[in-house]
């Protein structure tokens, strides 16, 4: 059964949305994470255009985070200040991604820096996690006790001025980092239409030293609060948010989110960031492969701003 999305300018089968949205949300609520770092390769990969994809997806995102921040809010899970604070960076990085986003897609580069930029990141990040979770597996078959630093304690970013107490992270450090470390997940959501989850909880608990019991909560707030205004933004500049293919993704999304939940609690952890680490790879060779394929069309024509 073939739908039409009126911003992609294709037709798309509904039942392969579906199920994408499925199986994505599947593994965002196994590993409770946003999932755009998977779903807009998946729709790159059936034809939808990159930029559509990521504009579309932030709405996606931001649907899966608001119901997740909300869980948390009630438990009290999150940091006010704390979330605060970083949406202030995340505004800032969100609004110059689009704008990075909206001059790339002028010069006719976007395509190529999303594909580069899932690249360069996805097999990074996908590689330490997988090491990571590979040397934790091993330390537990062998017996072995992890260090782990305590939340709280000092590093070099404690030294920085401009400092502040979260009193419900228990944490006193500067608010330099903290903005920064929103700026960045705030930029890399617009321009590559993730949430960036994967890559803010180990910021918070490795570099900010943000407690467990807050951090997920926290970083939640930060992920529906730059993928409102990414939407938003890439609605009012690009016009390139499809609602009709956001909404069938938010479908699929949220009856797979609930199977995946159950799913995570019967494996380990490090387990589950081997399982991560491996599927964030894969996606990264997946992109590296599409870069150095020769194509089947070696011209395209597309319209542009500039030749209206």
């Amino acid at each position: 059964m073939q739908i039409y999305l009126p911003i992609a300018d294709i037709p798309v089968n509904i039942f392969l949305l579906l199920a994408m949205g499925a199986a994505v949300g599947f593994v965002s609520g196994m590993f409770g994470i946003g999932g755009g770092f998977l779903m807009t390769p998946l729709l790159i990969f059936v034809g939808i255009t990159p930029a559509v994809a990521v504009a579309s997806v932030s709405s996606h995102i931001a649907a899966s985070s608001f119901s997740g921040a909300l869980s948390y809010w009630r438990r009290r899970a999150i940091d006010p200040s704390l979330a605060a604070v970083l949406m202030i960076g995340g505004a800032l990085g969100t609004a110059l991604g689009v704008a990075t986003f909206t001059l790339l897609r002028s010069l006719g580069q976007l395509d190529l820096m999303i594909a580069l930029s899932y690249v360069v990141l996805l097999t990074s990040v996908g590689g330490v996690m997988f090491w990571e979770g590979l040397r934790a597996m091993m330390r537990a078959r062998q017996g072995a006790v992890a260090t782990v630093r305590r939340p709280g304690s000092h590093v070099w970013i404690h030294g920085l001025p401009l400092k502040m107490r979260f009193k419900r992270s228990k944490i006193y450090v500067s608010v330099i980092p903290v903005i920064g470390v929103g700026l960045i997940i705030g930029f890399l959501g617009a321009v590559m239409g993730i949430g960036g989850g994967f890559i803010l909880v180990p910021l918070l608990i490795y570099l900010l030293r943000v407690p467990t019991s807050t951090v997920i909560g926290t970083s939640m707030v930060l992920t529906l609060a730059t993928m409102m205004i990414a939407t938003m933004l890439h609605a009012l500049s690009n016009h390139l948010v499809d609602a009709v293919l956001a909404l069938i993704l938010m479908i699929g999304g949220v009856t797979g989110a609930q199977f995946g939940a159950r799913a995570g609690q019967m494996i380990r952890g490090e387990q589950l960031r081997l399982l991560l680490g491996l599927l964030i790879l894969a996606v990264g060779i997946r992109f590296a492969i599409e870069l150095v394929i020769r194509p089947d069309d070696l011209f395209t024509i597309r319209e542009t701003e500039m030749s209206r």
